[in-house]
């Protein structure tokens, strides 16, 4: 099977890297204000995680549209745990980073295996909306 044309894969990359925006949005609002609307503690305190990882899956999504079709969820998963791992690496320079606003939303602060199941959640559900938004074959006329 053939790549497809440029065009599209251009078009594709960006509805990717969209809502890969909207996704951060969504979490940055998640986080801010998750409490002040009377979000349960379970929603605002795994909701940002399971965001976190369509958010990987989308920005693999957009940097590889067309060359990854079924490789992006696998690569999405391996990148959040391995950025899990780097949580039990601990030294000044890096512990540091982590306490900084930035430091926390990339890298996070403490190790949990909850995360983990949280972005696995959010992949397979950034995927399975994107594979039917985006990556489905157009329909034949009937």
């Amino acid at each position: 099977m053939g790549l497809p044309p440029r065009s599209t894969t251009c078009f594709t990359r960006i509805r990717f890297l969209a809502a890969a925006a909207a996704v951060i949005l969504l979490g940055l609002c998640l986080r801010a204000f998750g409490y002040d609307v009377a979000l349960p503690f379970v929603a605002v305190k795994y909701g940002g995680s399971v965001l976190w990882g369509a958010m990987v899956y989308l920005l693999l999504a957009a940097v590889f549209p067309s060359r990854w079709w079924d490789y992006e969820i696998h690569a999405a998963i391996l990148v959040a745990i391995a950025v899990e791992l780097v949580r039990l690496v601990h030294f000044p320079a890096l512990d540091a980073f982590r306490a900084t606003t930035a430091g926390g939303l990339f890298l996070g602060r403490v190790f949990s295996l909850w995360n983990i199941l949280c972005y696995v959640v959010g992949i397979a559900v950034a995927s399975f909306t994107a594979g039917r938004a985006w990556r489905a074959p157009p329909s034949s006329p009937t």
